[in-house]
């Protein structure tokens, strides 16, 4: 895919392959001879070599979902080709490709024409160029889906704790009605039967 096909689409949302680890939908920010950037929902910026890319999707009728909002000062790492975009991330944790076997996260150390080089914990990993189908910087995005479940659950909890507590309430008031209306019936028995005496008092003085 040649960059000229691209140049029309920036800033548009795309969906990049239609399946599999690497497909991914997100707002086109830029495009070089080799590469292109993207802005995803949960995983920030992440480049792809266009070498890789299977399919461009766009949405012309309804557009594809995305719910970030891109402030006007928003700045990303950009490079005149893929070496060079490495260069400029080494030093720092990025993500290697979305899945698949040659998936790896750590601090790009080195890079050259051949293969680039990932320290992560005791290993070093050395990790061919043209293996690499697209790069992030940052944590990975299983974290923050175990972040979004974390909050849903406290939700859920939340949601849990305000229903029993509602249950509660209604029980107690409940009970509160159930008393008044006892202790009304106990009234207006006692009112019936002292009326009743004092008539049959009132008969007999009468007699």
């Amino acid at each position: 895919m040649n960059k000229e096909l691209f140049t029309h689409m920036i800033g548009k949302v795309l969906r990049v392959d239609r399946g599999g680890p690497e497909s991914r939908t997100g707002l086109l920010l830029g495009i070089s001879d080799d590469h292109l950037a993207i802005l995803t929902e949960k995983e920030g910026v992440i480049y792809y070599q266009t070498d890789h890319i299977k399919s461009i999707t766009e949405n012309v009728k309804k557009g594809f979902e995305f719910k970030v909002e891109v402030p006007e000062d928003f700045s990303y790492t950009t490079a005149s080709n893929f070496k060079c975009l490495l260069d400029e991330l080494r030093n720092q944790w990025v993500s290697i490709n979305r899945g698949g076997p040659e998936k790896l996260e750590g601090i790009l150390c080195d890079n050259n024409d051949e293969f680039v080089t990932v320290f992560l914990n005791e290993e070093v990993i050395r990790l061919a160029m043209f293996h690499i189908r697209s790069i992030s910087i940052g944590e990975k995005v299983e974290k923050a889906e175990e972040d979004e479940k974390a909050e849903n659950n406290q939700d859920k909890n939340s949601d849990k704790n305000s229903d029993k507590n509602s249950d509660k309430n209604s029980d107690k008031n409940s009970d509160k009605n159930s008393d008044k209306k006892s202790d009304k019936n106990e009234d207006k028995k006692s009112d019936k039967n002292e009326d009743r005496n004092s008539d049959r008092r009132s008969r007999e003085k009468n007699k």
